[in-house]
């Protein structure tokens, strides 16, 4: 009968000291990332797993997390926070973490909800999604002392707690200038309806990048909901303008899908944002989030905002803004 894994036989597998392997396993942040990753290679090889009861009685934590799961939208747009959940469970794996789900449908229910799982189970804290200028949750959860990271910054309100977002403006400039460069010189954007942070952020990045390079953009932007038709209905309006583009940048790849739909018969270069799998499946040039490294620093922030240890990820402040990328395909 094979030796049951112990923390011991662990460090003797990854030539660490006990201490190291316990650190991998309770405070990540600490562990130089070579030596992690020896360690997790040698907790898969032995098939190690903690005793998460004893560590529980020992730290008082229950390394339970809770973040609400998404309603059900086109399927599109969806994957994206799918793919976060996805990783954020990775993430936290290694250190014992469990992601609990919950649904809610505004402000005022998620609420209700963090009053509901505060009482029915020992919450380490909360994963926030989809941050608004004025958020009432992170009001909440603060007055309250209850541990959470947002991903999504905290759009003119107080940043006094931790936060992960991606650079939307940074994205959508990249897709501008690429259209510039390909010599576009009428490039329209299709985003959200003003009211929305995330919207205008990467509205902002189209704007940028036509203003750099002197080109007009009276005429060439408008705004709707984040839907297939509705895409397909603004980008036809936008191609009967008199003077229309002869490109499209998109916030999202349900407007970039509408977009190609309503240019089928046009040559008109599209590109989305989200850089889901439908984009990869038809072509679509897209940018692309870096999810995985988004739920990484995520886990790494609330890990040491509850080890009460200075928040930090590779040094930088506890507000982090990750860079995404432009995925080239045939549409753009």
């Amino acid at each position: 009968m094979a030796e049951k894994a112990t923390i011991v036989t662990v460090a003797r597998r990854a030539q660490v000291s006990r201490q190291t392997v316990s650190n991998v396993l309770n405070t990540p942040h600490l562990v130089r990332a070579e030596t992690k990753d020896r360690v997790l290679r040698a907790i898969e090889e032995l098939g190690y797993r903690a005793n998460l009861a004893a560590r529980q009685m020992r730290t008082g934590r229950s390394r339970l997390i809770a973040i609400r799961v998404e309603p059900t939208r086109d399927g599109i747009s969806g994957s994206v926070n799918d793919h976060f959940l996805h990783a954020l469970t990775e993430a936290g794996a290694p250190a014992g973490y469990r992601v609990l789900l919950y649904s809610a449908t505004d402000a005022e229910t998620e609420i209700a909800a963090y009053d509901d799982l505060l009482a029915a189970y020992e919450l380490d804290g909360f994963v926030l999604l989809d941050t608004y200028r004025g958020d009432v949750r992170t009001s909440w959860l603060t007055e309250r002392g209850v541990p959470f990271v947002t991903f999504g910054r905290p759009w003119g309100a107080s940043d006094d707690h931790p936060w992960v977002d991606v650079d939307g403006a940074a994205g959508t400039a990249a897709a501008t200038r690429r259209l510039i460069e390909a010599g576009h010189e009428r490039i329209g954007f299709l985003g959200w309806l003003p009211d929305n942070d995330l919207g205008e952020d990467r509205r902002a990045g189209w704007d940028r990048e036509l203003r750099a390079a002197g080109l007009d953009r009276a005429g060439l932007g408008t705004a709707t909901v984040n839907t297939i038709e509705a895409g397909e209905s603004a980008a036809h309006d936008l191609l009967r303008r008199p003077q229309p583009p002869t490109a499209l940048v998109c916030a999202s790849d349900s407007l970039a899908l509408g977009a190609l739909q309503a240019t089928r018969d046009a040559a008109i270069a599209v590109i989305g944002f989200d850089d889901t799998p439908v984009a990869c499946a038809i072509g679509l040039t897209s940018v692309a989030q870096p999810m995985a490294e988004a739920a990484t620093c995520c886990m790494t922030l609330l890990a040491q905002l509850l080890d009460r240890t200075p928040a930090t990820v590779d040094n930088n402040p506890a507000h982090v803004l990750l860079a995404p990328t432009l995925m080239v395909r045939r549409s753009g």
